[in-house]
């Protein structure tokens, strides 16, 4: 497990601060198969993984909404045949938030 995903999401309030632009830049080191993009002008973490069928990608649906239910925290997930897309952003804030970059690790890790 990597040092971000061992850390603990934090409860977020909606006058919690966004990351910065240089925090930004130095998780997205942590996390390099993620990409930030602007969505509905939210900023937002996504990232695709592939899978052999359809059942290999349910079940990592199924793991990831576990993680999720666990903090509280809960992702956009779209399952496809072959391929889970994950966007990781803080409802409350319209944004990113640290416990954002530790959700994708922690994702990550649903893989290994």
């Amino acid at each position: 497990m990597t040092e971000l995903a061992s850390q603990r999401c934090e409860a977020c309030r909606a006058d919690a601060p966004r990351v910065s632009d240089q925090e930004l830049g130095e998780l997205m080191h942590l996390i390099p198969d993620w990409q930030p993009l602007v969505v509905n002008g939210e900023l937002q973490l996504r990232r695709e993984f592939v899978f052999r069928n359809f059942k290999e990608g349910l079940a990592f649906t199924n793991r990831l909404g576990e993680l999720a239910e666990a903090e509280f925290h809960h992702p956009a997930i779209l399952l496809e045949w072959g391929k889970v897309t994950v966007s990781w952003w803080t409802h409350k804030i319209g944004g990113l938030h640290r416990n954002d970059f530790i959700m994708a690790a922690r994702t990550d890790g649903l893989m290994k």
